[in-house]
């Protein structure tokens, strides 16, 4: 695994609201940058698979909807969980520069 990273990531520890059941039912995100986001899972996820991602930058605001690639699963030590980092492939709806937009408003403040 690479620490090299194309955009700084920020923490964001927020639960995922995955299918009950589903590999993302019990997961939470560690980290989330405009090209990717990092997170915690009880299930091993294939890499290279490919993940719809619905991301909301405000509670009011019209969510991005994005196509995420698995890069890397790494198993935690003496836990079931795994670190999981994504990177953003394709945005679906929404547009790269709300995301842009989003992060350097955010590092202002």
């Amino acid at each position: 695994m690479s620490d090299y990273r194309k955009s700084e990531r920020v923490k964001c520890l927020v639960p995922v609201d995955g299918k009950d059941g589903s590999v993302f039912d019990q997961t939470q995100t560690v980290n989330f940058s405009k090209g990717g986001l990092g997170f915690i899972s009880k299930h091993r996820i294939p890499v290279n698979k490919e993940i719809p991602i619905e991301i909301e930058l405000t509670d009011t605001g019209e969510p991005i909807f994005v196509i995420g690639r698995v890069q890397w699963v790494q198993r935690i030590l003496n836990t079931s969980n795994y670190r999981v980092g994504v990177s953003f492939k394709d945005v679906i709806q929404g547009s790269k520069s709300r995301l842009s937009q989003h992060f350097r408003k955010n590092k202002t403040s």
